[in-house]
């Protein structure tokens, strides 16, 4: 990805934090991820200054093109990695923070493997 994993986190919280009806906050990034609002404001202003996000005069963030490719990629990976753990066996407390860890290392090619095997695996299945 070429960002740091602590930003990485904090554009895909902006993400999901937007799939509801109210403009993100950074009061809302802090209460969901559990950090403190300095430590949050000093996040928000690397990702304004790398132009991952912007701000607006009200503090509303929005995700730029390139913060919301990050932001959906990291969703993308954190969705199938915790759904595979769980049809695994893996409880889905300890399969979503295991996903948030693995979706951050694991390469591109590993990840478009386990898609398509994945897939491949559902066809199967549907198939039948």
């Amino acid at each position: 990805m070429g960002i740091q994993e602590s930003l990485e986190n904090y554009l895909e919280t902006i993400l999901m934090l937007g799939f509801g009806e109210e403009p993100v906050r950074s009061v809302d990034i802090a209460n969901e991820l559990g950090y403190s609002r300095p430590s949050v404001s000093i996040a928000m202003k690397k990702l304004r200054t790398d132009g991952y996000i912007t701000m607006d005069g009200i503090g509303h963030i929005t995700l730029t093109s390139s913060g919301r490719t990050i932001a959906e990629n990291m969703y993308e990976r954190h969705m199938l990695l915790s759904d595979w753990l769980v049809f695994l066996g893996v409880d889905r407390e300890t399969a979503v923070n295991d996903a948030c860890k693995m979706e951050h290392s694991i390469s591109e090619q590993s990840f478009i493997a386990l898609q398509k095997h994945i897939e491949e695996w559902k066809h199967s299945i549907d198939g039948q």
